[in-house]
C-alpha cells in the first residue's frame, strides 16, 4: 500500500508541475509591456501597453511580411531574367529562320537551274523529258513553288518547299538513269573501236601522217596508209580496242607486226615493234599492252607504224583519236612540232 501511494504521488506531483509550467507560461506571455515614444519636442510622451505574446506575434508577422517580400522580389528578378534570356533566344531563332529561308530560296533557283540543263541534256540526247517539264517551267521561282503548297496548322511555306524539292529530285533519277544507260552504250562503243592513242602513258610524236608521202628509201611518191610514231626504243604500245588477235608475225617490211580485229568490221595494225606480248587467237582489251616500240622491218629508226582498216578500206587513225577528249589536239601539236 505504502508503494502504491508513493507512485500516485510521484504522477500527481509531475501533472502539477506541468500544470504550474503552462500557468507560468500564460501569465509571463499575458504580462504587460509598455513602451514609450518620447518626442524631442515639449508634446506629450505617448505610452502604448503591449502583452508579449502581442510583441511576439506582431515581430513574426513583420519577419513574414519581409521574407515573403524578398521571396517574391527574388523571384520576380529570375522570371525576368529567364524572359530576357526567351526573347534573345527568338531573336536568334527568327534570325537563323531568315538564313534557312534564304538557303532554301537559293536551293530552289539551283534546283530549278538544274533541271532546266537536264531537260536540255535529255533533249539532245532524244530522251522524254516530260517528268522534269513542270519544275523547269519555275526557273528557279520560289514563289511558284510556294504557291502550289497547301499550309495548314501542321506545316509552312519552308516545309512545303523542301518536300516539293524533294519530289522534283525525285523525277529526276529516272531521266539521269537513262542518260547514264546512253552514256554505258557510248562508251561501249568506244571500247569496241579504235578511239585510244596507241602508245600506254606517252604521248610521242607523229613523224608521218596518212596519205600521199615521200619514201624515205626511193624519195618517190607513195600512199602511206597509217599515222607513225616516234617516242623511242622500248616505249608501251597498248590495243587501241577490244579486239581478238588474228596475226602475229614477222616480215621484211613491217617487221614484228600484230593485227587486231574489232567489232564492226575494225582491223588495226602495229609494226615495227621490238617485242610482241600477244599471240594469235588472244583476246585483248582495249588499254592492253600488246608489245613494245622497235625498229625491225623496213624502218629508218624507232617508231610505231599504226593502221586502220574497215574491211579492205584502210582509213585515217587520226579520224578515230579525234572522237577521245584531247588525244587528236596532242596529235595535231606533235605534227606540227617535229614537221
Amino acid at each position: 500500500m505504502r508503494n502504491k501511494n508513493k507512485k500516485g504521488d510521484y504522477h500527481h506531483s509531475m501533472n502539477g508541475n506541468r500544470d504550474n509550467f503552462f500557468m507560468r507560461f500564460i501569465n509571463g506571455g499575458r504580462r504587460k509591456l509598455t513602451v514609450m515614444f518620447i518626442p524631442h519636442s515639449e508634446e506629450k510622451v505617448v505610452n502604448i501597453q503591449i502583452s508579449l505574446f502581442t510583441l511576439v506575434f506582431s515581430g513574426l508577422f513583420v519577419l513574414g511580411l519581409l521574407v515573403s517580400f524578398f521571396w517574391f522580389t527574388t523571384n520576380y528578378s529570375g522570371n525576368q531574367q529567364q524572359l530576357m534570356a526567351s526573347k534573345s533566344t527568338l531573336r536568334n531563332s527568327e534570325a537563323s529562320l531568315e538564313v534557312v529561308r534564304e538557303e532554301i530560296d537559293t536551293l530552289m533557283k539551283v534546283a530549278g537551274s538544274f533541271n532546266e540543263t537536264l531537260n536540255k541534256t535529255l533533249s539532245s540526247l532524244g530522251i522524254d523529258n516530260a517528268s522534269n517539264e513542270s519544275l523547269a517551267r519555275s526557273q528557279g521561282d520560289l514563289s511558284s513553288f510556294v504557291d502550289m503548297i497547301e499550309t495548314d496548322s501542321n506545316s509552312n511555306n519552308e516545309v512545303g518547299s523542301l518536300k516539293k524539292l524533294q519530289s522534283s529530285l525525285d523525277s529526276a533519277i529516272n531521266p539521269l538513269n537513262e542518260i547514264s544507260d546512253v552514256l554505258l552504250s557510248q562508251r561501249a562503243l568506244l571500247t569496241d573501236i579504235p578511239t585510244l592513242w596507241p602508245l600506254k602513258g606517252v604521248r610521242g610524236y607523229v613523224t608521218n601522217q596518212f596519205g600521199p608521202a615521200i619514201h624515205f628509201l626511193t624519195g618517190e611518191w607513195y600512199l602511206h596508209k597509217g599515222l607513225d610514231i616516234g617516242y623511242g626504243m622500248g616505249a608501251p604500245i597498248m590495243a587501241t580496242a577490244n579486239g581478238k588477235v588474228v596475226l602475229s608475225t614477222y616480215n621484211n617490211d613491217f617487221g614484228n607486226h600484230v593485227v587486231i580485229q574489232h567489232k564492226y568490221g575494225f582491223d588495226t595494225k602495229y609494226a615495227h615493234m621490238q617485242h610482241v606480248y600477244v599471240k594469235e587467237g588472244q583476246e585483248v582489251k582495249q588499254g592492253d599492252v600488246i608489245g613494245t616500240m622497235g625498229n625491225s622491218g623496213l624502218s629508218d629508226g624507232p617508231h610505231l607504224h599504226y593502221e586502220v582498216r574497215i574491211g579492205s578500206q584502210v582509213l585515217d587513225p587520226a579520224k578515230f583519236i579525234n572522237m577521245t577528249d584531247d588525244a587528236y589536239k596532242n596529235i595535231k601539236w606533235t605534227i606540227q612540232e617535229y614537221k
